[in-house]
């Protein structure tokens, strides 16, 4: 094995790792809209109109569903907004958006709502 190829193999080793680490983060950035888009459509806007997340369609599929269909970053995205403080959970289990963040919603997709608050 030359130094060329072991260059190239090296290459390749830290290509794969860099995939492995930002495409999730990539998938989950571009699927915050559409739960965001679902939130509004099913009207789950505000606590008194909060839905169950089986309701909005976003449910964690099991183990078989995952292995005989495409990988759903929804629900990975649910959690981001979960954490972000942008969808609120009701005692319940009964998730929904605020009327700001419905009104916010065009700087919610750059990432300006996730600015730490002061």
């Amino acid at each position: 094995m030359t130094a060329t190829d072991a260059l190239f193999i090296f290459g390749l080793i830290i290509l794969a790792i860099l995939a492995w680490l930002f495409i999730p983060v990539w998938m989950i950035k571009r699927n915050v809209p559409k739960v965001i888009k679902i939130f509004e459509k099913k009207n789950a806007i505000g606590p008194e109109n909060a839905k169950t997340i089986e309701e909005l369609g976003l449910k964690p599929k099991s183990m078989l569903q995952r292995m005989f269909s495409r990988r759903d970053y929804k629900p990975k995205a649910l959690d981001f907004l979960i954490q972000a403080n942008v969808v609120q959970i009701k005692e319940d289990g009964k998730v929904f958006i605020t009327e700001e963040t419905a009104r916010n919603r065009d700087n919610l997709l750059q990432f300006k709502f996730f600015k730490r608050k002061q």
